[in-house]
């Protein structure tokens, strides 16, 4: 299925192929969509990017592109991942496989799109991703929207990294370098634990730079307690709110580490 204003094309690696869609010219950045696929609003998302000036870049990973959001297409989708050898939702210290597949596509990115690298961004099932591909030198600019993986099962899962203790010394190598990690939440998101993040600025000190957006009751916003997906479903495009705040400086940091 196509996107408006997307190309489509594939990508190869290790033998798995998966469609992935492009808008745009400039610096790459790759988005990483969440549960349940690539809806309106994470497309809307990567128009915002490209009209930024940036190569939006949308692998399709599950999901039917460009259908809307619902609870029952959300719980499905989340059903066909459990049973995925792609994904794993529930591992602490381990990263899901499919992120082999996206940090290859994000040196090929960048060798179409050149600069000094590319940016990664992932959002909820996703969101910890960009941290997994951190890992290869070609990300200079990486973003977790509520990261949400592994489930917050316990006490250990809430505060747990999805990342081996391999690849977070890398990570903490990267960032002891200059390659800051930016983190959203909403604060009273409770699939994007504030434990995460509190591991986050732990392990990685300067190096991570957490945005938690106030969603408690009587916000000054209205922003609601369930609010999750910071730069699509609950997205308010409107000057001074938070989100649109949250976005500025998601760009600012691509345009800081992105351009030559």
């Amino acid at each position: 299925m196509s996107l408006a204003g997307f190309e489509e094309r594939t990508f190869t690696y290790d033998g798995k192929t998966k469609p992935v869609y492009w808008r745009g010219d400039g610096p790459g950045v790759v988005i990483i969509h969440e549960i349940p696929g690539i809806t309106p609003e994470v497309a809307a998302f990567g128009r915002r990017v490209a009209d930024a000036g940036f190569t939006a870049v949308m692998p399709h990973l599950f999901g039917v592109p460009g259908k809307p959001m619902s609870t029952g297409y959300a719980v499905g989708q989340i059903l066909r991942l459990c049973v995925s050898r792609e994904f794993t939702l529930l591992a602490r210290k381990k990263a899901s496989p499919v992120t082999d597949w996206l940090r290859a596509l994000c040196r090929d990115v960048h060798g179409q799109c050149g600069g000094p690298g590319v940016g990664a961004l992932g959002m909820c099932l996703t969101g910890g991703f960009a941290l997994a591909l951190m890992v290869d030198e070609s990300v200079m600019a990486p973003v977790l929207s509520q990261p949400s993986l592994p489930f917050p099962v316990s006490a250990d899962h809430r505060a747990a990294l999805a990342l081996s203790d391999d690849d977070l010394a890398k990570v903490k190598a990267r960032t002891e370098a200059g390659c800051t990690l930016l983190g959203l939440r909403f604060t009273e998101d409770r699939g994007a634990t504030p434990e995460r993040f509190e591991t986050l600025r732990r392990e990685l000190k300067e190096g991570f730079e957490g945005i938690e957006i106030d969603s408690s009751p009587g916000n000054p916003y209205g922003i609601s307690s369930q609010a999750h997906s910071v730069l699509t479903a609950d997205f308010v495009d409107e000057d001074g709110h938070p989100t649109r705040e949250a976005l500025e400086r998601v760009l600012q940091l691509f345009n800081d580490r992105l351009r030559s």
